[in-house]
């Protein structure tokens, strides 16, 4: 099938805007891989300390023709998603050796938990920790003894992160290698039920509890589509995962000679092998729009319209809202996943998944199936799913329909003829919506606004029993110069039940939603922030502001809006607690929401 018109026009868009910035990326990126193989540089007094503790691989380490992996994990206890990643490296080693290369752990990265920080201060370092990831992952990388770096990582800001520090390094080969989901636990519509029921008082925190641990209960990413899994999608879009790889539960003989097999591939493609493959070549233009195509396709994240444009920078990749949205128009929402339906991840992933997915997308014109990918192969070879045959690992095609068309669906006939994500305009500023969640009648809210700086008064203002009418909930000052922009996932609840008692209501904010943000209509990442002489600094109590999902609008209607004095909010309990103190620098030099809010790049 010939590309779709729009999906080759938005990628010429896409490739000449960047033309400057990728020819000097691909310069640098040439350059350092014309040196060769990083060892060869290094002293003999460099490689001594390197190797130090490396026991019997030592004499493979020193003769400079066989690889070495260097590994980047974000692996800790604490992030269920990250804690199968504790016995990688003995696999990735063991791995390795029976072709003859080596492989040590080249650093650790942080990995913050977004569902523990939910709502509470350290949430508000969650964005920069992205970061400090690509940092800590560049630190890593800079003892300059690997021949290609295999990635360890899943959540929210480790996978943006990490592909930042992967796109800087682009000279070298890079694989992602997944955990996988838990299992399916208490239905997530059932636990959002009991999160209104305690949201409106009808149930104790005994009953939460007990619903939280049912649903949050073992190893592996938490299975709801929200960002975590949506960075899985995209590394298949990507090419950066072996295909069919990402949503095989842990602790499976299948996910742990996909583990082998991921780690013996990064050997073949390293410059030492006949398939060298840098990162470089992977992250092309081609590669974002089939991620962009992916997220609207899935339903995926809104955080990753904040990540992307980050990731694409550090690869010399320019892409803006405008492609954002130009793609939702035509790329239509084939998946429903929790939030926006009640399977889970394990669901979709056995209705056919990204297997299915790919190959319908492919056939509909909507990706590019030219593009460079970790297994060797275009696209096409993401339509397919491993299998384990007598130990081997194995390709077979993914199914060519749908195995449950309430998860999955053709593109030819799909839940909706768009995407999943919005862009908001007007004279309130740039912003996002997701869409797929949000029911077609509560597409257009125009009430009367409540202006908040924190949501602690939102909740408050429900309990005290405020909110009688229609109401648009502005919650500003969110932004990354103000606090570092974290997620208001906790207001969910709160307006959904408001939702469901009758009420049309919407969410203004220049901070962010959760990937898992539902049902309430929400204007996100609105940009500029009100920190930044953003116009909702300008917003009062009683302002008729309209948030129009279905025209793109976000507009106050007020005749003396422009000459008003932006309020001055009170920021001095920001710049210190659970660290915060750490990142003041981050906050004085972070770039805007509709570039990606980055420090980095």
């Amino acid at each position: 099938m010939p590309l779709h018109p729009l999906i080759e026009d938005v990628t010429a868009r896409i490739i000449d805007r960047s033309a400057p910035r990728r020819r000097t990326y691909l310069e640098r990126m040439r350059q350092a891989a014309a040196e060769g193989p990083r060892r060869a540089h290094l002293t003999c007094g460099n490689q001594a300390h390197a190797y130090a503790a490396m026991g019997g691989d030592k004499n493979t380490l020193t003769d400079e023709r066989s690889p070495n992996l260097g590994i980047v994990t974000a692996y800790n206890d604490m992030l269920s998603a990250h804690q199968p990643f504790e016995g990688y490296p003995d696999v990735i080693r063991a791995a390795v050796r029976k072709v003859g290369a080596t492989a040590q752990v080249a650093g650790g990265v942080p990995a913050m938990c977004d569902g523990v920080t939910q709502g509470q201060v350290g949430m508000e370092l969650s964005l920069f920790s992205r970061d400090v990831i690509a940092l800590a992952a560049g630190v890593a990388l800079s003892h300059n003894t690997y021949d290609a770096a295999v990635y360890l990582g899943v959540c929210d800001k480790i996978v943006p992160g990490l592909i930042i520090a992967a796109g800087t390094f682009g000279y070298i080969p890079g694989l992602f290698i997944p955990a996988g989901p838990m299992t399916s636990g208490l239905p997530n519509d059932e636990k959002a039920k009991v999160r209104q029921k305690f949201a409106a008082g009808e149930i104790g925190r005994d009953e939460l509890m007990k619903a939280e641990m049912a649903s949050y209960h073992g190893p592996g990413t938490c299975t709801f589509y929200g960002t975590a899994n949506s960075n899985q999608m995209l590394m298949e879009f990507m090419g950066l995962h072996l295909p069919g790889t990402s949503f095989v539960n842990p602790g499976t003989p299948l996910r742990e000679a996909l583990t082998e097999y991921a780690a013996q591939r990064a050997v073949c493609i390293t410059a030492l092998g006949n398939e060298y493959t840098p990162v470089c070549d992977v992250l092309d233009e081609r590669a974002f729009v089939n991620a962009m195509v992916g997220l609207m396709a899935t339903g995926g994240s809104t955080n990753l319209v904040l990540h992307l444009p980050a990731m694409a920078r550090a690869a010399g990749v320019d892409i803006t809202l405008e492609d954002f949205d130009a793609i939702s128009s035509v790329v239509p929402l084939m998946a429903k996943v929790y939030p926006n339906g009640l399977a889970d991840v394990n669901h979709f992933h056995a209705a056919g998944g990204l297997a299915y997915m790919i190959g319908d997308l492919l056939d509909a014109g909507l990706l590019h199936e030219d593009v460079t990918t970790v297994s060797g192969k275009g696209l096409s070879a993401y339509a397919s799913e491993p299998t384990l045959k007598d130990g081997t690992v194995a390709w077979a095609p993914g199914p060519r329909e749908s195995q449950n068309d309430r998860i999955l669906r053709p593109a030819t006939d799909p839940f909706q003829p768009t995407g999943g994500l919005r862009q908001m305009a007007g004279n309130l500023g740039h912003g996002m919506m997701k869409i797929s969640a949000v029911a077609p009648e509560r597409h257009v809210v125009e009430a009367p606004a409540r202006i908040f700086e924190t949501q602690e008064a939102v909740k408050e203002a429900f309990k005290a029993g405020e909110f009688t009418s229609d109401t648009v909930v502005v919650v500003r000052f969110q932004g990354p110069k103000a606090n570092g922009m974290p997620e208001l996932h906790s207001l969910t609840p709160t307006l959904a039940v408001l939702q469901d008692r009758g009420l049309k209501v919407a969410l203004v904010t220049d901070g962010r939603m959760s990937g898992a943000s539902g049902k309430v209509p929400s204007a996100i990442h609105v940009s500029p922030e009100a920190l930044d002489g953003g116009p909702l600094a300008k917003l009062r109590d009683g302002d008729l502001v309209r948030v129009d999902a279905t025209a793109g609008v976000l507009e106050v209607k007020a005749e003396d809006f422009d000459s008003r004095t932006a309020a001055t909010p009170d920021l001095s309990g920001n710049g210190h607690g659970v660290g915060r103190e750490l990142f003041e620098v981050f906050r004085q030099t972070v770039g805007p929401a509709s570039s990606g809010a980055g420090v980095v790049v």
